[in-house]
């Protein structure tokens, strides 16, 4: 059966997946089980990626401290390859793990560094858990790069560690990871599988988290944006080719509950902008690697939500010394309705809010 969805139909699909309606998440474990991924990224012009993704599912009551505590003291929640990830999928990636490094450069330089890579395993165990830099360079080959890897020679062996799952982030100061010896941050007792079946089970938690995706997408690292054969086909009005839904979503019986939600420029609903211009007809792109005259929406600017739809950006910052968040623009990609004006306004003193500051530059503010 090839379902055929209208393009409204497909968007809220994908709002579900992501827990942007109404219905907020309960807690922090509730919501990056449901999401599988969380996006690390240190830039606070408004707040770090991952805060930022989860208050806009949780609301007022997230606060930096519970990501901590879930990561740090009850293990429900690891760190691997840039992303916050539930620990019980950790045997999802187990085979990835086992499998890295998959290019020959990579490999040459941890065979010819294994002495290097056993000394950094012995001092982790002996007095672990250890930043970066209390670990002592013993390489016998440098890392050679053209960019701010080249000769960084622990904390690219702790990466590449951490890749196998023989090391694993134990904690965060500010943020400067620290690490540990994988077997003190990661359950000994987690199930084993196959290649094929933890693919096939990555596969299926991607749709669960995307609701509707192509089955093949621009290519990604460690995390990518197509779900093969999962799911069910469909079509979807106005767009070009199939689509595979996760069927769960297709039988709600319970109204669509809108709300303003301003989200992060690496959350999942807008990182794969092909999928967000077909469904969304949203055009987006990070901007702060552009020079200040080339950007259309700001250094940072918010994705902007209401329902099923992406209706603008937020150019907007934090000026933590002067206690504001400084909203510079508002950019509507159709004018607003006055009641989605006050509902985005409502969000943007949220954040404020939920950030400990005065905003300023909306109307009212």
């Amino acid at each position: 059966m090839v379902h055929r969805l209208s393009r409204q139909d497909a968007r809220r699909i994908a709002v579900r997946a992501q827990i942007l309606t109404g219905r907020r998440s309960a807690g922090i474990v509730e919501a990056v089980d449901a999401l599988a991924i969380v996006n690390i990224d240190p830039t606070a012009a408004v707040a770090p990626s991952a805060d930022h993704i989860l208050w806009s599912r949780i609301g007022r009551p997230y606060e930096s401290a519970d990501l901590t505590r879930a990561v740090e003291e009850d293990r429900a929640i690891f760190e691997w390859a840039g992303f916050y990830r539930p620990m019980a999928d950790l045997p999802l990636y187990r085979p990835l793990m086992r499998a890295w490094p998959p290019w020959v450069r990579h490999r040459e330089w941890l065979t010819a560094n294994d002495r290097f890579r056993r000394d950094v395993l012995a001092r982790l165990l002996a007095d672990g858990p250890l930043r970066t830099g209390e670990i002592p360079d013993t390489s016998q080959v440098s890392w050679t790069s053209t960019g701010w890897t080249n000769n960084r020679n622990v904390s690219q062996m702790l990466d590449f560690l951490a890749m196998r799952g023989e090391v694993a982030v134990s904690a965060r100061t500010g943020r400067e990871r620290v690490w540990d010896v994988a077997e003190r941050v990661y359950p000994s007792n987690a199930d084993s599988l196959s290649a094929e079946d933890s693919a096939h089970r990555r596969a299926e938690r991607r749709l669960g988290y995307l609701g509707i995706a192509r089955p093949r997408a621009v290519d990604q690292p460690v995390e990518p944006l197509g779900v093969g054969e999962i799911g069910e086909e469909a079509t979807v009005d106005d767009t070009d080719g199939v689509w595979r839904v996760e069927a769960t979503l297709l039988e709600q019986s319970e109204p669509f509950e809108p709300r303003a939600a301003l989200l992060s420029p690496f959350d999942r609903l807008v990182f794969d902008r092909a999928r967000a211009q077909d469904l969304f007809g949203y055009e987006y792109i990070v901007e702060m690697y552009k020079p200040v005259a080339q950007r259309r929406w700001g250094y940072f600017a918010l994705p902007i939500l209401y329902g099923d739809r992406l209706i603008g950006k937020l150019d907007a910052a934090a000026d933590r010394k002067a206690g504001l968040l400084r909203v510079a623009a508002i950019h509507e990609d159709e004018p607003f309705e006055p009641q989605v004006a006050d509902a985005v306004h409502d969000e943007i003193r949220a954040l404020a809010a939920w950030l400990g500051l005065e905003v300023t530059g909306i109307p009212g503010s």
